[in-house]
């Protein structure tokens, strides 16, 4: 595909974000900026990557365009603690700390024009509240948690206010399905012994009042939504406080599976206990992975139906990375984990190769499948290059509360990228290294890598599962296990040793009885 677009990869530091053009880098092997460094303190890409937003030191807010680098708006907000980018970069969204109630703290600005879209009143935002107005990934449908219903906005002119809701009693979460924005699933916690649930919902005018797909049940404290391409299913992380098995300290957690037209309502068959670490959709939507269990970890492919396709064994795994293209998934090991990293072709199901990348915080395929990216980044916990150091944060906000340590050396963070199969491709070392990612572009605007991995040798094959024995009932069982008592035959039909010794001594003893009698009858 010749109109194929480079690959960009934007980097933030202590000093501010730069630009980087590639890979494939120039012939010294290292990356050429395609910009001078702009000071700021975050940044964030477009769904889309059209557009990105960077909020600078001053408290501007500016608005570039991703292919030329160019600022196109910036916005000037008092006192804004939280700002989000829309999808397709049409809109702005600040959070301001209210002051009164009548006060409209939360801002939807038009990038284009610059004008106020919409504004409303929100006391207060967390990871599940924000951000408050939620976009479907082409923008063709808003909506935002109210009490007890979900509100539905005309993303192209907000003046008409709410259009449409949905009315959903003690409502706590909710999650648009991506495209089609056909579907919103909403999250009802457990309430005075009466079990909590997921709910999926139509969206739009003709919203239907009863949900189309519901699944209940206890012990649930929170759930994380993932939508699968197309809209067709909804796998659910249940988590709850407390394990009442005692097996973890950090709670239960458990994987349900809804399709939208309620066919399927049910939990994933995992085959080993312990926490659902990470679940991934793959960019088909046909099927998805699963690391679970107590270390080491299961990894089990799925389709749609919620049928195993595939084990690809056990290690020290808790994430997972599906290639852009489809058939390529990274199994990893990050965070607290050694930094193991297993690349397998799920369609030739064969393993490409393996690798290393130790206190990893962030992981993310290039838009074209090539490549993989991994960093260390900060605010990360502290132990190696003779560093210790802890920092507690604010969970919610990101604030620093406090920050104790001492250092022999400089604090080293790191970016590496590896091709397709785990070979490293390049590493660069920061003093402070606060943020990396790809500029996000469509997959369809890049090669298929299926030519590429033809030549690929395979170090390994992925196990094939074991089909389960025929149902055998008790009582079949117990005759069995008695044969094999008396008879020393298993139940398989193999004699024992014992068993074969005592066969040939009777066989030898008719034999001679036989000889015997002849003898006799000959006399």
């Amino acid at each position: 595909m010749s109109s194929s677009p480079s690959l960009e990869i934007l980097v933030r530091d202590a000093e501010g974000f730069i630009v980087w053009n590639g890979p494939p880098f120039s012939s010294n092997g290292q990356p050429t900026p395609k910009n001078e460094r702009v000071s700021c303190s975050s940044t964030k890409f477009s769904l889309d990557g059209s557009k990105f937003m960077a909020v600078k030191s001053d408290g501007t807010i500016s608005i570039y365009e991703s292919a030329s680098l160019r600022e196109v708006r910036s916005f000037t907000v008092a006192n804004v603690t939280a700002t989000e980018i829309s999808p397709c970069g049409t809109y702005l969204q600040t959070f301001q700390k209210p002051t009164t109630p009548q006060e409209k703290n939360v801002s939807l600005w038009n990038t284009d024009t610059g004008d106020l879209a919409h504004s409303l009143y929100q006391k207060s935002i967390t990871k599940t509240t924000w951000p408050s107005i939620r976009f479907s990934p082409d923008e063709s449908s808003a909506c935002r948690l109210a009490t007890n219903e979900v509100q539905f906005f005309d993303p192209k002119n907000f003046s008409k206010g709410i259009t449409s809701r949905i009315r959903v009693p003690g409502v706590a979460a909710f999650e648009l399905s991506k495209t089609p924005a056909s579907h919103v699933a909403v999250f009802v916690p457990e309430v005075k012994g009466s079990p909590g649930s997921v709910q999926i919902f139509g969206c739009g005018k003709d919203a239907e009042s009863q949900p189309s797909a519901r699944r209940s049940f206890f012990r649930c404290s929170s759930v994380q939504f993932s939508w699968n391409h197309g809209s067709t299913g909804l796998l659910v992380v249940v988590q709850s406080d407390v394990d009442k098995t005692n097996k973890s300290y950090y709670g239960e957690t458990k994987l349900h599976y809804l399709t939208v037209d309620g066919t399927h309502e049910g939990l994933v068959p995992l085959r080993k206990e312990g926490p659902v670490h990470d679940v991934q959709w793959s960019f088909s939507g046909s099927e998805f992975a699963v690391v679970y269990g107590f270390m080491p970890a299961c990894v089990t492919i799925f389709d749609k139906k919620c049928k195993p396709l595939m084990e690809l064994g056990e290690g020290p795994y808790n994430t997972l990375r599906w290639n852009p293209k489809g058939r390529i998934l990274c199994v990893a090991g990050f965070g607290n984990l050694p930094g193991d990293m297993t690349f397998w072709d799920v369609v030739s199901k064969k393993q490409l190769g393996s690798n290393k990348a130790e206190w990893s915080v962030t992981s993310e395929w290039s838009p074209d499948g090539r490549y993989f990216l991994t960093a260390s980044t900060a605010p990360r916990r502290q132990i190696d290059n003779g560093y210790v150091k802890t920092s507690c944060y604010n969970i919610e906000f990101g604030i620093l509360s406090a920050s104790v340590g001492h250092s022999s050396s400089e604090q080293i963070e790191w970016i590496k990228i590896f091709n397709y199969d785990g070979k490293r491709y390049f590493k660069k070392m920061f003093e402070r290294l606060y943020q990396v990612e790809w500029k996000p572009e469509s997959p369809d605007r890049f090669d298929e890598i299926s030519e590429l991995l033809k030549s690929k040798k395979p170090v390994a094959s992925i196990p094939t599962i074991q089909r389960p024995a025929a149902y055998r009932p008790p009582h079949a069982k117990q005759a069995a296990a008695i044969q094999a008592e008396l008879l020393g035959v298993n139940p398989e039909g193999e004699m024992s040793k014992n068993a074969l010794r005592n066969k040939k001594k009777r066989e030898k003893k008719k034999a001679a009885e036989a000889a015997a009698a002849s003898g006799s009858n000959n006399a």
